[in-house]
Formats: C-alpha cells, structure tokens, sequence
C-alpha cells in the first residue's frame, strides 16, 4: 500500500525512492508486523480472557498440563491480524501470488476459529468433525492449488528435486490432487505439533527464515541462475509476506513463551502449516519443506506410527503419548527442556535445507 502511495511522489523527493526496494519494504513488515503484536497483544488477550475463551486440557495427557486449562486460546488471532496488516502496507499490492497465500491464510483461519469456537463452546477438545475439517481443508487447498495451477509462469506443475537443477517430471493435471493433499498434510502437521508453551510458534519462526530466504532468491534471476535454482518472476514479492508472519509469530512469542499466557489454538496452527506449504509449492521446494519442516514430520509420523501400531496389536504403543513432544514429557523431560531441544532440531534443519542450494 505504501508503494502505491509513495511512488508516485518519488520525482518530487527522490529519497522515498527507497521504498521500491524489497529488501526495505521486507525489514520494515517484520518490523510493523511485531509491533502491531506488541502493542495490541495484551489487549487481545485480555479480552480473550473476559470471553472465557479458555483452552480444554485432555485429562489423559500430561498431568503438569492441567494447570493450563482456562489459559486463553485462539491467540492465532493476533498473528494473522498482525502479518495481513504489515503485508498489506508494504507488499506490492498488484502480485497474485501475495494474494494466494493472504488467501490461504484466512481461509485456513477461519476454519481454525471454527475449530476453536465450538471446542469453547462445548467445553471440552471436540471441535469440528475430523471429517468436516478435512472437507474444509480440502477446499481451502483446491482454491490455493487452482490459482496456482493458472499461474501464466508454466512453473507449478513441475517437480524439482534438491541436487537436481532441471525438473523431473511436469505432473500437468495430477499436480492439482497432490497439491491440495499437500497442503492438507502440512496444515495438520503444525496443527499437531502446537501441543507446548512456544513450541509450534518456535519451529514456524524457524521455516519462516529459511523461505525468507527462499522467495528472495527465487524471485531474482541472477541468484536463482546462480544457484541453479527455478527462477519464479514475482516470487521475490513474498519475501515481504515471509517476514511480515516471521515479525508477527516473534511477537506472538513473547505472549506465548512458557508460561504461556495465550495459546495459538487451531485458528493461528492451521493457517501457519497451510500457508507454509503454499508458499512452498510457489517456489518450487515442495520436496526441500520435508527438511525444513524435519520436526513437523517427526510429530506427524509418530501420531500415524501410534495410531496404526495400536490398531494392530489391539492396544500396545510404540510412544508414551504422541504426538512425539509429549512421549518425551511422559518420559521426564521437562516441558521447556523439550521445547527447547525441538526449536534447535528446527533450526538445524533449516540450515540443512538451505545449504543444498548451491550443491545442484
């Protein structure tokens, strides 16, 4: 917004030329974006509070973890208010593909508010069917892989693989299903794993440095030359929107660090996992994500391994509890200890992802 505003006065005072730059434009939407969660974060949750929009506890997990219950949720609320402001004040207003993932956000978003809602209402961890939830997904992904797919770059329907310069195989149609099961998967990882005081908030923070990254340079032709990596015109422009939800989810943290005064509930989990694997599929790092988000997989994977091993020796477990961070609760770590250890897993996965970049 800023730049459609500015522009223009750029020949009366060549100074605010500085607002054509993406790199400005980026540094100063984390900027706002954090501030805006400063400023407007107590508020926020004290009227969450007054609401009673407290968090229902599962009286079979960890026992430590009573003592949260009432601690007031839907705190993703903050989050996206905070990254959709800041994005639409320096974004360049006229890239469809800020618009996707904008898009993706508050779709994914309410669905989460609807989540939150009828569990507060009902008092207790039964939110929307896990049928009518994956239906809703379902078409919030359809949406985002639709506009994708018409992307006049011819881009999106190709698989690049890392160490891999040229792409394997253009999917064409079949692109459409897998993306939209991708997104789903991804929503429902960091759904999972926001089961700790900072944890989901942490590991996001951490994928959300590395696709600053990611966009930036995809978005130039001469690093992504360089690098051997898809060059994606217009890319570049979500740099801005990375570090718009990056400066919004650090000042989520403040809120959020243990002891948590606010949860991000299925409203701030399912919008971060769904954009996340939106932005991914833009850039072209559909299969790199599996490294970035190592932990997020880590907690996906132990929820199915429980499950079906359960099912299959009619009651035995292979985890403690799963998701994976409470197995390691149950097995005496204590909370802030295991948040902890995750958030440097993130962060050394990040840094693995990132340095396949030049080995093409």
């Amino acid at each position: 917004m800023f730049l459609e505003w500015i522009y223009p006065l750029v020949k009366y005072f060549t100074p605010l030329n500085v607002f054509r730059y993406l790199t400005f434009r980026s540094a100063y939407s984390a900027v706002t974006a954090l501030l805006v969660a400063f400023l407007f974060g107590p508020a926020i949750i004290e009227r969450l509070r007054r609401l009673k929009f407290g968090q229902s506890v599962r009286l079979d997990g960890p026992q430590t973890h009573l003592v949260k219950s009432g601690t007031p949720t839907m705190g993703g609320l903050l989050i996206i208010a905070a990254a959709v402001s800041a994005t639409l004040l320096w974004v360049d207003l006229s890239n469809r593909y800020v618009w996707i993932c904008l898009g993706s956000m508050l779709g994914f978003g309410a669905l989460g508010f609807l989540d939150d809602w009828l569990k507060i209402k009902r008092k207790n961890s039964d939110g929307v069917s896990a049928k009518a939830k994956l239906i809703g997904q379902a078409v919030i992904a359809l949406g985002a892989a639709l506009a994708l797919y018409y992307d006049p770059s011819g881009e999106m329907t190709k698989l690049y693989v890392p160490f891999f310069k040229n792409p394997v195989v253009d999917l064409g149609v079949f692109w459409i299903p897998l993306a939209v099961i991708y997104v789903m998967g991804w929503s429902n990882a960091v759904n999972l794993s926001d089961g700790l005081d900072g944890l989901a908030t942490g590991l996001v923070i951490m994928a959300l440095i590395a696709f600053s990254l990611l966009t930036y340079l995809t978005g130039r032709a001469d690093w992504s030359e360089y690098l051997g990596i898809p060059f994606i015109r217009g890319s570049g422009e979500l740099t801005v929107f990375c570090l718009a939800m990056l400066g919004a989810c650090v000042g989520f943290l403040w809120f959020n660090a243990h002891p948590a005064e606010v949860f991000m509930g299925d409203v701030g989990s399912l919008s971060l996992g769904g954009v996340l694997a939106v932005l991914a599929l833009i850039v072209k790092k559909e299969l790199l994500f599996f490294v970035i988000g190592g932990v997020f997989i880590l907690e996906e994977a132990s929820v199915a391994i429980q499950v079906l091993y359960f099912k299959a020796t009619k009651g035995k477990r292979v985890f403690r509890m799963a998701p994976l961070h409470h197995h390691f609760e149950l097995s005496g770590w204590k909370e802030t200890k295991v948040v902890t250890r995750f958030w440097i897993l993130g962060g050394l996965f990040a840094i693995i992802a990132l340095s396949t970049l030049k080995i093409q």
